[in-house]
């Protein structure tokens, strides 16, 4: 299993939770992002640059996850895509995605957009919580607790 981050969007505090993880599990952890990222040094953990652009990192990750691979990502449409490959899907609050749920959550994704885009002012997701880190990284531990058996 790899870890693969869609880390442009991602909150600081994810991203710390998995360094520790990558270094405690052994796993290779990988981000990318349209600008360059400081990562702690590790063999376990690389950052990737992506040229700037609509969707340039959530491709690259698309073309990189395989099936048992772990994607980190609150992008509706990128977990659509890995999750077809067989790959895991886990956003920054903690909300394991999957073959069940990831249609639903596509189709009220593009119904929202469809609200903005007609001028209904539809706000913006809560503030990030420490219940939100504390559910990711016990999802995490989760998964990746299954993974080493």
């Amino acid at each position: 299993m790899k870890i693969w981050v869609d880390a442009d969007a991602c909150p600081g505090v994810i991203k710390d939770i998995l360094y520790r993880a990558a270094d405690r599990a052994q796993v290779h952890l990988t981000l990318i992002a349209n600008q360059m990222l400081r990562v702690p040094p590790s063999p376990w953990i690389r950052a990737i640059q992506v040229p700037s652009g609509f969707d340039v990192a959530d491709q690259r990750i698309a073309q990189e996850a395989e099936a048992g691979d772990l994607v980190i990502t609150a992008d509706v449409p990128l977990a659509a895509q890995v999750i077809a490959k067989g790959a895991h899907v886990l956003d920054p609050r903690g909300e394991l995605l999957d073959a069940d749920n990831i249609q639903e959550r596509l189709t009220m994704r593009n119904f929202m957009e469809g609200l903005r885009g007609s001028g209904v002012e539809t706000g913006g997701p809560a503030a990030f919580s420490a219940a939100d880190r504390r559910a990711f990284a016990n999802r995490l531990d989760g998964l990746l607790h299954r993974k080493a058996c």
